[in-house]
């Protein structure tokens, strides 16, 4: 095992390192850029990758000897899984490293939107005393709809119910049951827009979801709706939404996730009924170290031809 050679181009806990570094040839160069991935990748036989890494057909055309990505996090969006397949690379993920610090992310949001968290404390530091001029809401008894009810949706609507939220869920992947379980009421997708007082966005960036949450679905929400998503960019049509914003059938919206990473200073992002956060709801010591150990064990036990928990291809 000790030949075997394993390249990680995104930031990666020490823990992770010192299990693929007792079993392995590590080399770690985080920040690696496109053009040097693939001319160091023909020399590897396993990737390790967080988001910032696009895994491209360029890049498994170039990489005669690897035969595993490891995706240190939950989407696999940057990496192309059909060139993964017609070049017999598997792809692992780790689906369960991030579930809480998405989730509680996720509810400080919602909090921070309802509350007029951020306006607030926008207003001190510029040395204004805004107190009547904000209004907040309360959570108990509002509808929240949750759109994919999986390990994060789930832990979502679980911390939802401790805030007396009525959840409402859609996911076709899961069964009324399942959905009821886990404290939610299954609904269709339109029922959900037109009932939900805060949609929380949980389900993966692909050809079935992108815009998703369109100009059409947005006309259907509840006038005064919220919107949260820390799932990927592209789920929303960034400019159906602040077009929503201005007319104010959104009331505010809070974004992790943008269809162009890092966004700028886009008029969505200084909307003042958004809150714009960069990408960081996975981003605790806890969640990094157990996802840099999870695919660290991963990855070692596809080299192996071991069982694997979380293949993708």
């Amino acid at each position: 095992m000790a030949q075997m050679k394993i390249l990680i181009t995104d930031k990666f806990t020490e823990n992770g390192l010192q299990i693929l570094s007792a079993a392995a040839e590590v080399e770690y160069q985080p920040g690696l850029e496109a053009q040097a991935l693939l001319e160091s990748i023909p020399h590897f036989d396993a990737l390790i990758v967080r988001g910032r890494t696009k895994v491209t057909a360029d890049v498994f055309g170039a990489a005669p000897k690897l035969k595993v990505v490891g995706r240190a996090g939950v989407g696999v969006d940057n990496i192309d899984l059909a060139s993964a397949q017609s070049h017999e690379v598997t792809v692992v993920n780790t689906p369960t490293a991030t579930t809480i610090a998405v989730a509680e992310h996720t509810q400080a949001l919602i909090l921070s939107l309802v509350k007029s968290v951020t306006r607030g404390d926008a207003a001190m530091k510029s040395g204004r005393w805004v107190k009547k001029q904000i209004m907040g809401g309360e959570l108990d008894g509002k509808v929240l709809g949750i759109i994919g009810l999986g390990n994060i949706g789930s832990a979502v609507a679980q911390r939802a119910a401790a805030f007396g939220l009525q959840v409402i869920a859609h996911d076709p992947k899961k069964t009324d049951a399942f959905l009821a379980k886990h404290g939610a009421e299954s609904v269709m997708l339109a029922d959900l827009f037109s009932r939900s007082d805060i949609i929380s966005l949980h389900v993966p960036l692909n050809p079935t979801t992108r815009h998703m949450v369109d100009g059409q679905a947005l006309a259907q929400m509840k006038r005064g709706v919220y919107l949260v998503c820390t799932a990927r960019g592209g789920i929303i049509d960034e400019t159906a939404l602040l077009s929503a914003l201005e007319s104010g059938q959104v009331a505010g919206a809070a974004l992790d996730v943008y269809a162009q990473e890092p966004p700028g200073l886009t008029a969505l992002v200084a909307h003042p009924n958004v809150i714009a956060t960069p990408h960081i709801a996975a981003q605790t010591q806890e969640a990094q170290a157990r996802a840099a150990g999870d695919i660290a064990e991963e990855v070692l036990a596809a080299l192996r031809g071991e069982p694997l928990r979380w293949k993708i291809v």
